[in-house]
């Protein structure tokens, strides 16, 4: 493996920052990947979806249910679609050519790489700016009304200042290394645990007790119960679909695939246990003492009465918002970018490039309107999922987990596929992604897209199994037919 990566680097000009990782580069255990998503399960969207199942009439037990068999299938498929990057050390920029070509890697990976990547990153930094407001008024409460009446195309001074500043925070993390940011990950663990296990006990003397919130009455699910608990489970994995796509980003960085193995399926289920006792608590018990759900956290420290709790609080959420945004957003991007600017940009140049865009996209402006972001999420998600069958199916059942490494890196940019696409692949991503977003506009599918993640993926695989199988047909009955004319 050694002598095939030290090759690409004599034979290959591009950016160092696509080849394969060395292995002395390769430092993150398994303690790494524990704490790396941490930040992606306990965020404002993810309580305000949860008290959405409860909204729908689901009990204490059932949301329970949905969030833990959620996280054992996110596991599941971050450690199956991780294992390219750990064994072969490549970015998914260059892992897409494996199963769409050279080209055809272009589609999925501006979707997943620039757009979804850079307007997550915008409303990260937004939803971190508003931590950041809330801590610097806590030291100086002066600060929240500076400015007056100063408006910024909807943003306030404080509310300005405080993007700004979470923004270069953003991006001198950039400049940090893999290294530093592992180490940051490893140091958001213990304090998240703290921090939203203290939600939870604070939440529970809020209702009185354990008791009243486990025999919480609901008003029952409307409809086919089994459907809408798969759509439970399908908008859990929904949020996570560009993580799963581009998690050989992190992967290629583990010293083997066991550590990342270990690290994720005991992280995110050990994670996700926290957040089912929080979200659940902290809805339900604010509902119970205050009879309204309080869905967004910032909303509960700001609840606190010691000012210790408050700051210490408000400081884990902008370092947990923080590596996410680097991890789950930052990177793919700038690695992303790269590989469709190799010989101009590098990893470091790319990223910051996607950070001035997610300033210019105006995240804040976005976030006024939550009806036309949810939209276009869901159809970057819908068009995503497809994507991780593919991958899946080309790596697992194709391939046998084998990659040519030269076939991804080309000198004479002759591809392994007809013009550089991989048809069956491609076909098989567009008719899965039409089909499971098909519901928004033609109500006899509407059951598939409630659950889209779940479509999107069964398809992909089946298509592309059916297409792929039927082009090989197709080349041999051509290949036979020109044999004959040439006799």
């Amino acid at each position: 493996m050694g002598q095939n990566i030290a090759l690409l680097e004599d034979q290959h000009s591009l950016s160092p920052d696509l080849l394969p990782t060395k292995s002395e580069s390769r430092t993150w255990k398994a303690g790494h990947f524990f704490s790396i998503w941490m930040g992606s399960v306990h965020n404002v969207p993810s309580y305000v979806t949860i008290g959405g199942f409860f909204a729908l009439g689901m009990s204490v037990w059932q949301v329970f249910f949905i969030i833990m068999l959620s996280s054992l299938l996110l596991a599941v498929m971050m450690v199956l679609n991780g294992h390219a990057g750990s064994k072969y050390g490549i970015p998914f920029s260059i892992l897409l050519r494996s199963s769409y070509g050279m080209k055809g890697a272009l589609f999925p990976g501006v979707l997943r790489g620039v757009i979804a990547a850079i307007m997550w990153f915008g409303l990260q930094t937004y939803a971190g700016s508003l931590a950041v407001t809330i801590l610097i008024g806590e030291f100086w409460p002066a600060y929240l009304t500076l400015g007056g009446g100063f408006n910024f195309l909807g943003l306030n001074l404080p509310g300005l200042l405080s993007f700004l500043l979470f923004w270069m925070i953003n991006v001198l993390c950039i400049f940090a290394g893999m290294e530093r940011l592992g180490k940051l990950t490893k140091f958001v663990s213990p304090l998240v645990f703290v921090v939203f296990g203290g939600m939870a006990i604070w939440s529970i003397n809020l209702a009185g007790g354990i008791a009243p919130i486990l025999s919480y009455s609901v008003k029952g699910v409307e409809g086919n119960s089994f459907f809408i608990f798969m759509s439970c489970v399908s908008a859990i994995m929904a949020t996570w679909v560009a993580q799963i796509l581009s998690v050989a980003d992190i992967t290629r960085f583990s010293r083997s695939n066991k550590d990342q193995s270990i690290g994720q399926i005991s992280g995110l289920i050990i994670t996700y246990l926290l957040f089912a006792v929080a979200s659940i608590t902290i809805i339900v018990g604010s509902e119970i003492a205050f009879g309204v759900p309080i869905w967004n956290f910032l909303n509960v420290v700001e609840r606190f009465d010691s000012k210790f709790a408050i700051i210490l609080s408000l400081i884990t959420i902008c370092i947990s918002t923080l590596s996410v945004n680097i991890i789950g957003n930052i990177i793919p991007a700038g690695f992303q970018l790269t590989a469709l600017f190799p010989k101009r940009l590098n990893f470091k140049t790319g990223a910051l490039i996607a950070t001035i865009i997610g300033i210019l996209i105006m995240p804040w402006k976005l976030m006024e309107n939550p009806t036309s972001i949810l939209a276009f999420l869901n159809i970057v998600g819908g068009l995503l999922s497809p994507v991780i069958g593919v991958m899946l199916t080309h790596y697992f059942l194709i391939c046998k987990k084998k990659i040519n490494l030269q076939e991804l890196y080309p000198l004479d940019l002759k591809d392994q596929f007809p013009y550089g696409i991989n048809i069956p692949a491609m076909l098989a991503t567009l008719i899965a992604g039409i089909i499971s977003l098909l519901g928004n506009f033609v109500p006899a599918f509407g059951l598939l897209t409630s659950i889209s993640w779940f479509t999107g993926i069964s398809l992909a695989v089946l298509l592309y199994l059916l297409f792929l199988y039927t082009s090989q047909l197709l080349a041999i009955k051509f290949g036979d037919i020109k044999q004959s004319e040439s006799r």
